[in-house]
């Protein structure tokens, strides 16, 4: 797929992703067709931000246009602990949901249908897949694990990541206090308020998922570092789960 020219992009833990002049391309699955439609109808529904699709001469491969802006990676800057970055994300987040509250299901999708299917969801709605123009987050890239689910489900994870409620990433210094306020704050900016207890439950759920699909990865592409990814999610889960305890 690679051709003269090509950049590799960072991240792409689950798949190699190019850079091609004004273009992103990567290997396309049995799940492409649904994510594109999806991609299609947010960029018909005004939403900024959002790949579009493009024409392909290999049917093996999707390209889409390129997001300007910058995608952040560990260890973040620090204008993503911003709440600025905080509120934009939650507030696209809620557009691009409220966007496909009734968009059709029809799959196939790379990663479960979960119940309620109220809105599809990203899946992997966190800072190193937002594009961020300063502390302003503009866009969201990296769709091939959406599928239908409930809200909280993504809300949840980008808690975890922004809040943050994950243990690796507490060098940034927030209290427990602040944790609690920024999770408040993360809420109001989405539009929809759940009890703190229940979304720590979700995020554990949500983390004890990707620590299943990240082992699976770990063996499928022979990445052992996933596996060390999933023993960080598995130890997160396990300290959010049926309390209000923060990660130490």
């Amino acid at each position: 797929m690679t051709t003269e020219g090509d950049t590799v992009l960072s991240g792409g833990n689950m798949g190699e992703v190019l850079r091609r002049g004004d273009t992103v391309v990567r290997q396309s699955g049995e799940w492409t067709p649904a994510v594109h439609r999806l991609l299609k109808h947010l960029c018909a529904a005004g939403i900024h931000g959002i790949s579009k699709v493009l024409t392909s001469t290999d049917p093996h491969e999707e390209v889409l246009s390129f997001v300007d802006g910058d995608v952040p990676s560990y260890p973040m800057p620090h204008r993503v602990w911003d709440e600025a970055a905080l509120r934009s994300a939650a507030r696209l987040l809620r557009q691009i949901h409220d966007a496909t509250a009734d968009l059709a299901r029809e799959g196939p999708w790379r990663s479960p249908v979960r119940e309620p299917a109220e809105v599809i969801c990203h899946n992997d709605f966190a800072p190193y897949n937002l594009v961020f123009r300063g502390s302003e987050v503009v866009g969201v890239i990296d769709w091939d694990f959406a599928s239908p689910g409930p809200r909280v489900w993504d809300l949840a994870y980008l808690a975890y990541r922004l809040v943050p409620l994950s243990a690796a990433d507490h060098s940034d210094g927030f209290t427990a206090n602040e944790r609690q306020s920024r999770l408040d704050l993360l809420m109001d900016a989405y539009g929809t308020r759940w009890e703190p207890t229940q979304l720590r439950r979700v995020v554990s759920d949500r983390l004890c998922a990707l620590a299943e699909l990240s082992d699976e990865k770990a063996i499928e592409l022979s990445k052992p570092e996933l596996a060390e990814h999933a023993q960080l999610y598995r130890a997160d889960a396990r300290a959010l789960s049926g309390n209000n305890a923060q990660p130490d």
